[in-house]
């Protein structure tokens, strides 16, 4: 969908380090450019709900350096997600990092971290980038990008905004058609014809079928 590099989530690299191995070389096949492999248990949970379970430091050790070692391109970016803060501490994500930068990994994820000074602790614990996950409704406030940069972090996720974003706008209209029996209060709010068949890209469709069916996109801003 996109050329821009791409870092996906893996989960725990489903399965025991073999198959953290192959889930690495997997996304390296799909043209990728890193992951992120966290330290709960399998099946795990959203990083911001109660009750995580986190593998001993060993079993996370063991899969970072798994997928350090399978991967074949040496600018694929491997990132250790660590969600101990939940249920051990700020010290404990420290420890865990370092632990987790020797075993191979290129960044950090330090989830559900509390506030800015926590992140600026991570920070100075380990020398590589580490990412913040700005997801609505967390346990994280809603820092800026300013805020974070401030503070060292190099990254930062917003992994579930526009899903909510877009079902937050559906609902408004849904519920606008039904009591008002029209959309047109928020006509104005949409996308327009023109910018979604300029997203889709529907004048290279257009122009494949034209042979059958040739359609005039109209000029409607």
């Amino acid at each position: 969908m996109t050329d821009l590099p791409c870092l996906v989530d893996a989960d725990t690299g489903f399965g025991e380090p073999m198959n953290v191995a192959r889930t690495v070389q997997e996304l390296e096949n799909a043209g990728l450019a890193g992951c992120h492999i966290e330290d709960q248990f399998n099946p795990k949970r959203c990083g911001h709900l109660d009750g995580k379970n986190v593998v001993d430091l060993e079993t996370a050790t063991k899969r970072i350096r798994a997928a350090a070692d399978a991967r074949r391109d040496p600018n694929f970016l491997i990132m250790a997600r660590t969600d101990i803060r939940a249920t051990d501490g700020l010290a404990a994500v420290k420890d865990r990092a370092r632990a987790l930068v020797d075993a191979g990994a290129d960044a950090i994820f330090p989830e559900a971290l509390k506030d800015l000074g926590e992140f600026q602790a991570i920070r100075d614990a380990v020398s590589v980038p580490i990412l913040a996950n700005m997801t609505e409704f967390g346990k994280s406030a809603l820092f800026t990008t300013h805020q974070l940069q401030a503070v060292g972090v190099n990254m930062v996720i917003y992994p579930v905004t526009l899903l909510r974003s877009a079902m937050g706008a559906a609902e408004l209209v849904l519920d606008e058609l039904k009591s008002a029996g029209t959309q047109e209060a928020y006509v104005g709010s949409m996308l327009t014809r023109a910018r979604l068949y300029d997203l889709v890209d529907y004048e290279a469709y257009n122009k494949f079928d034209s042979g059958v069916f040739n359609f005039q996109i109209p000029d409607i801003h």
